[in-house]
């Protein structure tokens, strides 16, 4: 236990962290956007309804012809000692030698005595944030029309570190970590993120008042690089008071930046208010540039294989893959189409109250392009 430990807390000179990060958000992608030519972006199409959502996906970007070239990788169905999980070598690989990708739905086997798929990608990886915007969308009704907010979950350690022991028979242990470096790090991506979308707020949503130890570092590092970013309003919310105030009135709300598994739990809260996961982007971002989206939803294995899965999560999460390699305009057209889709409200599918199978969305998608 104690060798683990060491192995988490083992970081490079916190001094240098800004940088690095920032260097990572800012590395140019225009290179890509204007060479015209193909790129490369690894494809996870993931579990149960994840290779019918990612062939939605295939086909909108075929239609608005956007110039990507998929490097699909598969979960196996045997755990490869190098990742002790169902994930290969090679496909973590293609990751890192594209820097880009889209993960559909992952399911891991309860009990099975290997790590999560998500786990394993987030940790080898190192991808430390998890960036989840959350806004209404057009002609679907829900109980808030105004919601427009975004939740940036620390996405490597915490409560998830994954150091659980037993004490005695009948007594277990979970470690929470909480380090200097993680948290700096999230917290420089937060505001990074604030400033260049035009946001007015960081949020930062802790438990300090009772883990004055863990949630009185990581409270610590985000008031550091707040005073850097003084244009940009920042408060400190408790986690439970942040879960009340969102349900009242959720555009009291604008960047929130917590640690791992309040990140978990408010993120999927802020889905909620939207209309469910199945309408909710989702973007992991690592250092060196990184960024592999996903949808965060089940893998839904009673309808897999039934052309009825809603495809619009993996959809826009592809949209933010667009976006973070600065294709713009083909991130717009495609965002449209499908925002236009759901307004016009004829091609639904069962979970939006429609009875479109998986098909006829994509092809009215395509259709609005």
């Amino acid at each position: 236990m104690a060798s683990k430990i060491c192995q988490l807390l083992r970081s490079r000179p916190i001094d240098h962290i800004s940088s690095r990060v920032l260097s990572s958000l800012t590395r140019p992608l225009s290179s890509f956007a204007s060479s015209g030519s193909t790129i490369r972006a690894t494809l996870f199409p993931g579990d149960g309804i994840g290779p019918e959502i990612a062939e939605s996906v295939k086909q909108v970007f075929n239609a608005a012809e956007v110039p990507i070239e998929w490097e699909e990788h598969y979960v196996g169905d045997k755990v490869d000692p190098r990742t002790e999980s169902f994930l290969t070598w090679e496909s973590l690989e293609s990751v890192r030698r594209n820097g880009v990708g889209l993960k559909g739905p992952m399911a891991t086997p309860i009990g099975k005595g290997h790590r999560s798929l998500n786990l394993t990608l987030r940790k080898e990886l190192g991808l430390y944030a998890n960036v989840r915007p959350c806004y209404s969308l057009p002609g679907y009704k829900t109980r808030y029309d105004d919601v427009n907010l975004v939740t940036i979950r620390e996405n490597t350690e915490g409560e998830y570190s994954g150091l659980e022991h037993q004490v005695v028979r009948g007594v277990v242990e979970s470690l929470k970590i909480i380090t200097r470096q993680a948290s700096l790090r999230v917290a420089e991506y937060a505001f990074h993120y604030a400033k260049a979308h035009g946001r007015q707020k960081v949020s930062a949503i802790h438990k300090a008042n009772i883990m004055r130890k863990t949630d009185g570092l990581f409270l610590k590092c985000c008031r550091e690089v707040a005073e850097k970013y003084p244009e940009i309003y920042y408060e400190e919310v408790i986690i439970d008071n942040c879960c009340m105030m969102l349900v009242k009135n959720p555009t009291l709300f604008d960047v929130l930046v917590m640690p791992n598994l309040y990140g978990d739990i408010i993120s999927d809260l802020c889905a909620g208010l939207i209309g469910g996961l199945g309408l909710t982007p989702s973007c992991n971002i690592g250092e060196g540039g990184i960024a592999l989206a996903e949808a965060v939803h089940g893998s839904a294995p009673d309808i897999a294989g039934k052309n009825l899965a809603n495809p619009t999560a993996l959809l826009l999460s592809a949209v933010t893959m667009l976006r973070h390699l600065e294709l713009h305009d083909k991130a717009d057209r495609i965002h449209n189409a499908i925002l236009k889709t759901i307004a016009e409200g004829k091609y639904r599918t069962g979970d939006l109250g429609g009875t479109s199978t998986t098909t006829e969305f994509t092809k009215a998608v395509c259709d609005n392009l």
